[in-house]
This record gives C-alpha cells, sequence and structure tokens, in this order.
C-alpha cells in the first residue's frame, strides 16, 4: 500500500509498515456474536446524473456513495474500555447501569481512545512450537513471554505497546470460519504479567489477542476482563505482523488514530510501524 509522506521528522532511511488488515464482506467475524460486514452503494454515477438532468443541471456530475453495515470489531481495530464487563462492573468503578445505553455506550466509547504515537515492542513467537505459526488453541504463557523478552534483549517500558506475532495472521483470509473460531494467545498469566508492566495496549494477529478456547471452559474472555476493565488497557485485534516479524526487529514507533466514534465499543484502525534503519 503506497504511503504519502511528506515531513521531515521521518527520515528517509525509515520503512513504514501498514499493520492493517483489508476489510470486506469476506472479513473474518464471529457468527452469533458479530454480524458479518456488509456493504453496497446506496446511490451510484449513473442514478445521480439521470436525476439532476431531470432537474436542469447539464454538467452531469456523478456521485457515488456507499452504505455499509458492520460491527466495529471487523478487521483491524481497537477495544474500547467499555468494551466488556465483569458482571456489572466496568472500568474505573463504573457499571453497566451508568455506561450502556439502549443504543450506545455513554462512556468508555471509542472517542476516549487516545490518539497513540508511542514504542511498541514485538514479541515473535511464532515459533514457539517449531513452526512458522502458533495453531488455534495455543496458550501463550508468562514464561513464554519473559523467555522471548530475556532472549532478546529488550524490557518493557511504561506506556508501550506489545504487539504479539503468532503468524495466525495468514489465514485471515485464506481460512476464515477457523480463523474466527479459534485462535492461539495469551493466557490470563501473561496478560497480568503484561500489565504489570504497565503497557498501554497489547496488540496481535489474531481475532481476540488471548487464547480461544480459554484454558478453562467455565471461564469466558478472562484476557478482555482483566485488561479492559480491570486495568484499562486496550487490546488491538487482527493487526498484520508478518511483514514486520520479517523485518527481525523487536523495537519500532506505532502510530494509531482510533475514529473519533461516540458511544461505539471499538474503532477501526490503521496502525502504521515506524522502523528506523
Amino acid at each position: 500500500m503506497p504511503f504519502h509522506l511528506n515531513t521531515t521528522l521521518i527520515p528517509e532511511s525509515a520503512l513504514v509498515l501498514d499493520l492493517s488488515q483489508p476489510v470486506s464482506p469476506k472479513s473474518p467475524h464471529i457468527p452469533g456474536a458479530q454480524p458479518a460486514y456488509q456493504m453496497t452503494l446506496w446511490t451510484t454515477a449513473d442514478r445521480t446524473i439521470s436525476a439532476l438532468k431531470r432537474n436542469g443541471v447539464v454538467n452531469e456530475p456523478g456521485v457515488n456513495v456507499e452504505l455499509v453495515n458492520m460491527t466495529f470489531h471487523v478487521g483491524t481495530h481497537v477495544d474500547a474500555l467499555g468494551h466488556f464487563s465483569c458482571g456489572a462492573c466496568m472500568h474505573g468503578g463504573r457499571t453497566t447501569d451508568d455506561t450502556v445505553g439502549s443504543l450506545a455506550l455513554r462512556d468508555l466509547d471509542a472517542a476516549q481512545i487516545p490518539m497513540t504515537i508511542t514504542r511498541a515492542i514485538l514479541l515473535d513467537l511464532s515459533g514457539l512450537d517449531g513452526g512458522s505459526y502458533l495453531e488455534g488453541g495455543r496458550p501463550i504463557t508468562a514464561q513464554d513471554i519473559e523467555e522471548t523478552i530475556a532472549k532478546n534483549d529488550v524490557a518493557l517500558a511504561p506506556g508501550d505497546i506489545v504487539v504479539i506475532h503468532t503468524g495466525w495472521g495468514r489465514f485471515y483470509d485464506d481460512r476464515r470460519s477457523s480463523y474466527a473460531s479459534s485462535c492461539p494467545g495469551i493466557t490470563l498469566e501473561a496478560a497480568r504479567y503484561l500489565t504489570d508492566h504497565k503497557v498501554f495496549a497489547i496488540g496481535s494477529d489474531t481475532m481476540a489477542v488471548e487464547v480461544v478456547p480459554g484454558v478453562d471452559p467455565t471461564v469466558v474472555m478472562p484476557v478482555h476482563i482483566h485488561t479492559l476493565v480491570d486495568c484499562g488497557v486496550y487490546l488491538i485485534e487482527n493487526l498484520r505482523t508478518e511483514e514486520l516479524a520479517q523485518q527481525g526487529v523487536m523495537i519500532f514507533t506505532l502510530v494509531m488514530l482510533p475514529l473519533n466514534l461516540k458511544g461505539a465499543t471499538a474503532s477501526p484502525v490503521r496502525p502504521l510501524a515506524i522502523i528506523q534503519k
């Protein structure tokens, strides 16, 4: 994907990578939990030209406008803190009665997700089992993360974004149903390790960041509850990390600008990785 870079703030030698997955009617979604992405052209150039001609317009301005039906949890997106509750409890002492309206969130919505330019650390865990990707349902433990960090001689700092490359993102287009029905991901223990280091967000090349199915079938989405509700740490899902991992770098600058979506539980994003060469 081409970039328009017109700034002296980024050296010409820097590499800029798009970390977003495409959004289309074929994008993976979780049936029963998420509606499929649908788009149609609400009006087309031919129709608008004909309509305007009937009103005496002579310069034939053709207008194409789409109509979209989607959840903001399709494609690459960042979860708002109001995406999850634990019972009636939500982040920061709020409750579902305070926060969840009949049509939209009253608080903790996508409009409150900060615009972000920060240091990010890529943890390439795709080879943990000797292959090029981790299988769906493979838990990533705190020990896995700690050993990877130690082996690469880096240190987490408050405010970092941790990006986890599992290799599962290669199936975003090719195996959409299995991509969405399971994924490798971090355990609750691993999430606690990262939040203890005061990270700003955790991202991954999967639908959920956390392992699906979970380790305990009686406990559903514990990482979402821990990060979003307990800690106020954002989750970035469906990142495209393959090319980033191929660069062999761990530390880069991540630019992420959520949309100003009042009341929404997530925002589509097109994150950029800036790698200093």
